[in-house]
């Protein structure tokens, strides 16, 4: 008997990318993004310790980067894109039965590198936006809270504290459905930038309730893997990034 294929969507396509490519994306049932966290951890069995190995050098580069004040945070915001598609390139090659190296990681630098760059800096300014915002409601809420007096004013700065809150997960959550999608469309299919996160999100929003599912068990396999001082995560990520794949290649291709 035939293995079956575990990147194969209901209706017999191929989330491999055999079927037509949707630039609109396509709406799925909410189970599958379960079966997303799956094909992930199928993808990393294929070839863990490879994984692991780029997991950890991907992790020792947002750290050396870290420590260089402000221009090494803005530099891994701007290359994570990058190290994102070329990952998400390895992540069809090994579903499609071809090579998967630690050189991996570094493929997104040979393949429309400049526009996966500028999803990143794309980030970075709504996410930037976002932020002046949300500083200045809660600033705004603490500024006038002070010049209230000690009783009203501490209602007001803890008020305008919340609102700003909840004004930044509104803001940042759309932010985040623009840019799921956006290297792998700007890795496979060459799509330019902005294109690619108004389709990611467009994507993201048709199949709201899928993914509501996959980051509720996201979330709890990412606090879980936390646990062991964080080792967890050495697998984690593989498989975030081969759901990441399998979504993509369900909803796309």
């Amino acid at each position: 008997m035939a293995e079956q294929n575990p990147f194969l969507v209901p209706g017999g396509e191929s989330a491999q990318g055999g079927g037509a490519f949707d630039p609109a994306g396509r709406t799925v049932e909410a189970g599958r993004g379960l079966e997303w966290l799956k094909q992930g951890w199928q993808l990393f069995t294929k070839n863990p310790g490879i994984w692991i190995a780029i997991a950890v050098i991907l992790m020792v580069i947002v750290i050396v980067l870290s420590l260089v004040p402000v221009v090494g945070t803005l530099a891994a915001n701007f290359l994570m894109p990058v190290f994102a598609g070329g990952i998400l390139l390895g992540c069809k090659s090994l579903a499609e039965g071809g090579e998967f190296g630690i050189d991996t990681l570094f493929a997104g630098f040979k393949q429309n590198a400049g526009n996966l760059i500028l999803v990143g800096v794309f980030y970075m300014i709504g996410a930037a936006l976002i932020a002046g915002l949300v500083f200045m409601i809660g600033g705004g809420a603490a500024i006038t809270g002070g010049m209230m007096g000690r009783g009203p004013g501490v209602g007001m700065a803890i008020g305008g504290f919340f609102v700003a809150m909840l004004v930044f997960l509104a803001l940042m959550v759309p932010l985040a459905m623009a840019v799921w999608f956006a290297p792998a469309l700007v890795a496979f299919r060459n799509v330019a930038p902005l294109a690619a996160m108004k389709a990611s999100f467009s994507a993201c929003l048709k199949n709201l309730v899928p993914f509501i599912v996959y980051g509720v068990i996201l979330a709890v396999l990412c606090v879980i893997a936390m646990i062991p001082f964080g080792l967890g995560m050495l697998v984690m990520v593989p498989v975030t990034m081969g759901s990441v794949y399998a979504s993509y290649a369900e909803i796309f291709e």
